[in-house]
């Protein structure tokens, strides 16, 4: 039985860690999660097989069905445990500064405007895609390398209790919190859990001595910030992003902009080279995307994810387009316990109030508040993001203004097509 604190000296003779055993790579060190649907237990052989040096593993099985692969299986109590202690010692070896980044909005487009600005100046690793988790975390702190600089770590949760973990396990230097919104009311509990969650990061700041980047225009974040006084801070306004230009769709992506600002003159980055980080950012991954079509369409994709905060927001973008058809295709807001019906109506009252426009609506929440919520032009809802395709296919808009927004289980990216 290998204890935690072994792993380090292992991990030095492998070529990085995987945990899908689909996708090891050679010499890598696969950990065999598991979970409720899954068990990488049973494909440690094969990982093994397949290129890896060592497979961690958490149960006898594996060992036993393969004795003659049982000095490069190794054994310990919990592979997660054992992933988060490795990434821990490993961030403490890398001795870089790592910047953290949390918010119920706009984390993921922040952390890749923060990376691309700072790449102007270090050798960057930032999290890829949304691997935010207990996870991904750890993840990401292996995969850096002894020619990385400067690590930028996005950091989700849905409860409290999350961001202060992996806060210990990625020790920031520096932090974001993007905003305090609606986002998993469930999980938190309400608007103060969320407050309370999000501030693990400032929290963890304060005992460490790190720094927080604040807009000041941000009352909550202000204050927030104000309470740790162990924390020290910079602030910064939003104007910081005027006339930073962008192709990010949405005046709520300013506070991002504004964010990676920040962090690029803090380090003493030419402003030039700020803008052009800024501006060369592409958005490819299903937020705040604006596309024109054959159709004539000009499409405005943000449906990675939607909670309260980013739809009312995301509405007053499109709000904002001049003149026009004007076509909402909204999917459930997922997470939000005992307030979904509330939430639902309060959104579909946002929505109702923008002129000239259609309404196409996924899912059971926005389809049960139709009823309760005057609606003056067309409305229409949908089982499923299929039944939503089958109408499209036979009604396709033209030359509208049209915002596909949902949260990720819908899959409104599929619309895309159709458009």
């Amino acid at each position: 039985m290998y204890r935690e604190e072994d792993l380090y000296a292992l991990f030095g003779e492998c070529s990085g860690v995987c945990t899908d055993s689909r996708n090891v790579g050679a010499d890598t060190m696969f950990f065999a999660l598991h979970g409720a649907s899954f068990d990488g237990n049973r494909f440690a052989f094969d990982a093994l097989q397949s290129g890896a040096k060592y497979a961690v593993v958490d149960s006898d099985g594996p060992l036993s069905a393969h004795p003659e692969a049982a000095d490069r299986m190794v054994r310990v109590n919990d592979t997660l445990a054992a992933l988060q202690h490795l990434a821990r010692e490993y961030r403490e070896r890398l001795a870089i500064p790592i910047i953290g980044i949390v918010g119920s909005n706009g984390k993921t487009t922040t952390k890749e405007l923060v990376a691309r600005v700072l790449a102007e100046r270090f050798d960057v690793y930032a999290t890829k895609g949304n691997l935010n988790n207990h996870i991904g975390v750890p993840l990401t702190l292996l995969a850096m390398t002894d020619r990385t600089q400067f690590g930028v770590v996005e950091m989700g949760a849905s409860a409290c209790g999350e961001i202060g973990a992996l806060c210990e396990i990625a020790k920031p230097d520096y932090g974001i919190i993007t905003n305090i919104g609606r986002s998993h009311l469930e999980g938190f509990g309400g608007v103060e859990g969320i407050r309370r969650g999000k501030g693990e990061l400032f929290d963890y700041l304060a005992r460490s001595g790190g720094r927080a980047f604040v807009p000041e225009e941000d009352e909550v974040l202000m204050a927030m910030a104000a309470e740790r006084k162990g924390m020290a801070v910079e602030t910064y306004s939003r104007r910081v992003a005027d006339g930073v230009e962008s192709r990010l769709s949405g005046d709520y992506n300013r506070y991002n902009i504004a964010a990676a600002v920040a962090v690029g003159r803090f380090v003493d980055i030419d402003d030039k080279c700020i803008r052009e980080a800024v501006a060369s950012y592409v958005p490819d991954n299903n937020r705040s995307q604006e596309m024109r079509t054959e159709r004539g369409n000009l499409l405005i994709v943000d449906c990675y994810n939607a909670n309260p905060s980013s739809m009312q927001a995301a509405l007053a973008n499109l709000a904002s387009h001049e003149g026009g058809r004007k076509v909402m295709i909204l999917g459930d807001m997922l997470e939000l316990g005992e307030w979904s019906a509330a939430e639902h109506r309060r959104i579909l009252e946002i929505a109702a109030a923008i002129d000239d426009a259609e309404l196409l609506l996924v899912g059971n929440e926005f389809a049960s508040s139709c009823g309760s919520v005057p609606v003056a032009g067309a409305c229409r809802t949908f089982a499923s993001t299929d039944e939503a395709a089958e109408y499209l296919r036979q009604n396709p808009p033209t030359g509208a203004t049209i915002l596909l927004k949902g949260s990720h289980r819908w899959a409104l990216e599929k619309l895309v097509k159709l458009l």
